[in-house]
C-alpha cells in the first residue's frame, strides 16, 4: 500500500490572526464604524480585522476588493497577517488579479517574520515551481520552519518528503516521527501515513494492530485511502478480527466517494457474497465505475460480464452511467 497525501489546493492557507477577532463575524453596523473610524486613522490591527469584515461579508456587502484594499493598507505597514492574506488572494485571484509572483513576495515578507501559515505557503510554491523556479529542497526549508512551530500540515509534508527522499535524504525514521506529530494533532493524511508506516515497518516496528488504529482514526475522518485500508483490513482478519460485512461497510464509503480500489473490492464482495447478498448486476456495476479510474479492473469487470444476461449487463451500465452523473470528478 502506497502512502497517500493530500492534494493540498494552491496556496490554500489562509492566515487568520486576529487575536481578538472571537464574536467579530456577528458584527452590527456600530462596531463596523468603530473599526473603519480606527483604520482610518491608520490602526494595522483594524485594518486588518476590517479586512476580513468585508472577506467574510458581516455587517456589510461582501467585497474581495475592498478586504484587499484594508489588507494591503497593514500589510504595507508591515502587519504579518494581512501580507500572508495578500498572499492568498493574490494566489488564488480573489480581489486582484491572479498573480503567483505577487503571492510569493507576499508570503515571503510574512514568512521571514516567521509566521507558520505563509512558511507552509511559501513551501508550496517552491515545491509546484508557481512564481518562483521549482525547488523541493527550499520547500523542505520552509515547511521545515513551519513545522517546527507546530504546522499540522507542513509536519505532514515535511514527514512525506522524507518518507520518499524529496528534498532531503530519505528517512523513514525521521518520515514517522513528523508523520506522529501531525496525526497526535488529528490531521487525517499524517494518520493514514502512520498506519501505513506501522503496518510495513516503515521506520517503526511493524504493528498490524496499531495500524488499523490510525487508520480507524483517518477513515472516520472521512479519508478515502483510509476507509480502503482498514476495509482491506477487516476483509483480510489482518489488525481487527475478519468481518465481512464491516469491510463492506468501509469499502462502500471509500467507493461512493470514487476510490477506484474501494469500488473493485465492493463489486467482489457482491460477486463473492462476502459480507453482503451476492448480486452481480452491482459487483458489475462497482467494477465498471473503477475500470473507468483504473485499468486493471477491466479484467475483472469482463469476467464479471460473462456471468450476466444481456438483460442484466444494460442494467449494470445503466446503474454505472447514473452514478457517474452523480457523482462528478474533480
Amino acid at each position: 500500500m502506497i502512502p497517500y497525501f493530500r492534494r493540498f489546493k494552491p496556496l490554500l492557507v489562509a492566515t487568520c490572526l486576529v487575536a481578538t477577532w472571537n464574536g467579530w463575524l456577528t458584527a452590527q453596523t456600530p462596531y463596523v464604524d468603530e473599526l473603519r473610524t480606527r483604520a482610518e486613522a491608520g490602526d494595522t490591527v483594524a485594518q486588518f480585522n476590517l479586512g476580513f469584515v468585508y472577506d467574510a461579508g458581516e455587517g456589510v456587502p461582501q467585497n474581495d476588493t475592498v478586504a484587499v484594499l484594508w489588507w494591503r493598507l497593514a500589510a504595507d505597514q508591515g502587519h504579518v497577517g494581512a501580507q500572508s492574506m495578500l498572499g492568498y488572494a493574490y494566489g488564488s485571484g480573489r480581489g486582484v488579479p491572479q498573480s503567483d509572483t505577487e503571492a510569493v513576495r507576499w508570503y515571503r515578507l510574512a514568512a521571514e517574520q516567521g509566521l507558520r501559515d505563509a512558511q507552509f505557503n511559501l513551501g508550496f510554491v517552491y515545491d509546484a515551481g508557481r512564481g518562483v523556479p521549482e525547488n523541493v529542497t527550499e520547500a523542505v526549508r520552509w515547511w521545515r520552519l513551519a513545522a517546527d512551530q507546530g504546522h499540522v500540515e507542513a509536519q505532514t509534508r515535511l514527514g512525506f518528503a522524507y518518507g520518499i527522499g524529496r528534498g532531503v535524504a530519505q528517512n523513514a525514521t525521521e518520515a514517522v516521527r513528523w508523520y506522529r506529530l501531525a496525526a497526535d494533532q488529528g490531521d487525517a493524511a499524517a494518520q493514514y501515513n502512520l498506519g501505513v508506516s506501522c503496518a510495513e515497518g516503515l521506520g517503526v516496528r511493524k504493528n498490524v494492530t496499531e495500524a488499523a488504529r490510525w487508520y480507524r482514526l483517518a477513515a472516520d475522518q472521512g479519508l478515502e485511502s483510509a476507509q480502503l485500508a482498514l476495509g482491506i483490513m477487516y476483509k483480510d482478519g489482518e489488525g481487527v478480527a475478519q468481518d465481512h460485512a464491516e469491510a463492506v461497510r468501509w469499502f462502500r464509503l471509500a467507493a461512493d466517494q470514487g476510490d477506484g480500489g474501494a469500488q473493485v473490492n465492493l463489486g467482489l464482495a457482491y460477486g463473492f457474497g462476502r459480507g453482503i447478498p451476492v448480486n452481480f448486476v452491482m459487483a458489475y456495476m462497482w467494477v465498471t465505475l473503477a475500470a473507468s479510474r483504473n485499468e486493471t479492473a477491466v479484467e475483472v469487470r469482463d469476467r464479471i460480464a460473462t456471468l450476466l444476461t444481456p438483460e442484466q449487463l444494460a442494467e449494470g451500465q445503466r446503474l454505472a452511467l447514473e452514478w457517474d452523473a452523480a457523482h462528478p470528478r474533480d
